[in-house]
């Protein structure tokens, strides 16, 4: 499957370990590999880098919008942090995620939440560190379960059992 647009978010957060990894030129020579075309980055409250290589791929950076749906439903692929809001709006999009842990955040749920997601099959999951080696292997998008519409209170559900609110 080609990934002709990737959708990139960080949602109100900082997360620059994200955005300047994808920006650099062995990602971005990864995704033009998967014949990505288009590149939309939500930087949130961080850093808007400088792009040193000159890539092929459009590319667009923005800090907010009222609402990233349109950019979450014309994506092929949502790279994400690990907030539950952010993963929630993209399954319930029918999109395929890959959520990507901030290893930096002390007492970080969030790897919970991305690798249960993971084991679920409802999405990839990976680390700043190792995102690059994720996007230049084979992205295999047929062990990937689509989210059940309309499930927002087993999401609910999922995430207390996550943060340890109620037993499994």
């Amino acid at each position: 499957m080609a990934l002709t647009n990737v959708f990139v978010t960080v949602g109100t957060t900082k997360f620059d370990g994200l955005i300047f990894e994808i920006t650099q030129e062995t990602a971005l020579k990864a995704l033009e590999a998967k014949n990505c075309k288009k590149l939309i980055i939500q930087v949130g409250k961080g850093v808007i880098p400088e792009v040193q290589y000159q890539s092929k791929l459009e590319i667009e950076f923005y800090r907010f919008k009222d609402s990233i749906e349109d950019d979450i439903k014309q994506s092929d692929l949502v790279i994400s942090h690990a907030g539950a809001g952010s993963c929630l709006n993209v399954l319930q999009a029918g999109k395929h995620l890959l959520v990507v842990v901030n290893e930096r955040l002390m007492d970080n749920h969030q790897i919970e939440l991305a690798e249960r997601l993971a084991e679920e099959k409802y999405s990839f999951f990976t680390t700043v560190s190792s995102l690059i080696n994720f996007l230049e292997g084979e992205i295999n998008f047929d062990k990937i379960e689509s989210y059940p519409p309309g499930q927002t209170g087993k999401f609910v559900e999922f995430i207390d059992t996550v943060m340890g609110f109620v037993e499994r």
